[in-house]
């Protein structure tokens, strides 16, 4: 039996697809079994919980072989996934598989890599047997980017970002638990190719068939637009800061850890606009935001 934790979410849904693709039984640690049912259906077993209901945590890892870390950007994260972790050394659970990021170190000025960085200290020094992914930039976080209007607003300057399809990640996940030789090891997820913002307009204008313009926002007014969309202000200095960080290069390394667990090359960023096309359409977008 394999947990996974965040299952419901971007990278945590695609693993769980690729392993019920795969047949492995999968259990997944949901607040709402509804959702879980409503993109699973019957393939998966609910557990519900919370991270930060430890209770919740340990009950879903009874029986358990084999536990997939992944949680939400939160600053209560180091905790939760940490007390996961030695939740799961407590009852014998023989290999965890930590879904992490780029740029993963403690005391990183980027916040949420400061996050990961902490937990995969805390992973290394656990007995559980472990394997680190660190993904690249996401591709899915492109759409919530583009207005109505048709322009894609961010502050990434010349950034060159070896963006990463979840499919993609969900796809190593599960190679690394379903083949020997793993453990003790770290891997750096990546797309195919380091692409800039103005490259990624380009390809949702081909895929969507409507002009999408890349719009360089300055730090400050990125910070000003999060905020008065209701973001809390000490998220929004994170987000501003990671992008500081992609301009300077952070996400340019392009590697063949995807193609060598799976055996097939990471999707480029032209496959996933084709493939969701829909997730650009004006209304679409209009929700989104």
């Amino acid at each position: 039996m394999i947990l996974v934790t965040g299952g419901t979410g971007t990278a945590g849904s695609e693993v769980v697809r690729a392993l019920v693709g795969q047949g492995r039984a999968v259990r997944v640690l949901v607040r709402d079994p509804g959702k879980a049912r409503a993109l699973f259906g019957d393939a998966v077993e609910p557990a519900v919980g919370d991270f930060a209901d430890a209770r919740s945590v340990r009950a879903a890892l009874a029986g358990v072989d084999e536990l997939v870390l992944s949680g939400p950007d939160d600053p209560r994260r180091v905790g939760w996934e940490t007390g996961a972790i030695d939740a799961a050394a407590a009852v014998g659970v023989r290999r965890i598989v930590k879904l992490s990021s780029i740029g993963a170190e403690p005391g990183s000025p980027v916040a949420f890599w400061d996050w990961h960085g902490r937990i995969e200290r805390h992973l290394r020094r656990s007995a559980v047997r472990s394997v680190v992914l660190r993904s690249s930039v996401y591709m899915s976080n492109v759409p919530p980017q583009v207005a109505p209007d048709g322009e894609l607003y961010a502050p990434a300057g010349a950034a060159r970002i070896a963006m990463i399809d979840p499919r993609d990640v969900g796809a190593a996940a599960a190679a690394v638990l379903t083949t020997a030789g793993h453990d003790g090891r770290t891997y750096v997820l990546t797309g195919p190719e380091a692409i800039s913002y103005a490259r990624v307009a380009t390809e949702l204008s081909a895929a969507t068939g409507r002009e999408v313009a890349f719009v360089d926002v300055p730090d400050d007014a990125a910070w000003q637009q999060l905020t008065a969309s209701g973001m809390p202000e000490a998220v929004a200095g994170v987000i501003v800061a990671l992008y500081g960080a992609l301009r300077a290069g952070a996400a340019e390394q392009v590697t063949t850890a995807v193609e060598s667990l799976t055996g097939r090359r990471p999707r480029d960023f032209a496959t996933f606009a084709r493939d969701h096309a829909g997730l650009f359409a004006p209304a679409a977008v209009g929700a989104a935001r």
